[in-house]
């Protein structure tokens, strides 16, 4: 983004990849204008997963997720898949002690997601990792499930 009030640099942090065009800002964001101008940000690009060539929206999957009336929070990352490239992961905090079939989560998304975007599966924790805004942080999720293999 560029206008009169998108910051020029940080402070005390030179040479920001952030700031390498003259005079645009890189949010790391994904979005979209509409036809009246609207921006709606759908993602980060850091958090998009790339399956088959195509792009996956993170935060529209977990944003389904969260109204099961079972689950405290979810996040999706993007693990390896050796046909694919990348498919979603689901991780969820249960919001009470009775299990959640992965199934029935699947089953409450379908429908309301594209098809091609379903978890590939859902892996259940106890805390979800938090900045201290409160934001998920992925990257620690991502370190956590570093290791991890789609069911075959």
């Amino acid at each position: 983004m560029r206008g009169p009030w998108i910051c020029s640099s940080y402070f005390k942090l030179d040479g920001s990849s952030a700031h390498e065009e003259d005079g645009w800002f890189e949010t790391g964001d994904v979005a979209t204008i509409d036809s009246r101008g609207n921006v709606s940000i759908t993602d980060r690009t850091k958090d998009v997963i790339k399956s088959g060539g195509e792009w996956i929206s993170s935060i529209e999957i977990e944003n389904c997720a969260t109204g099961h009336p079972q689950v405290a929070e979810a996040a999706v990352i993007g693990r390896n898949h050796p046909k694919w490239g990348e498919r979603p992961l689901l991780i969820i905090v249960k919001s009470g002690e009775d299990d959640v079939p992965p199934d029935e989560l699947k089953g409450y998304l379908d429908g309301k997601i594209a098809k091609w975007w379903m978890p590939d599966d859902v892996q259940f924790i106890d805390e979800m990792p938090h900045t201290a805004t409160g934001k998920i942080q992925k990257m620690k999720l991502r370190e956590m499930f570093a290791d991890y293999q789609f069911p075959a």
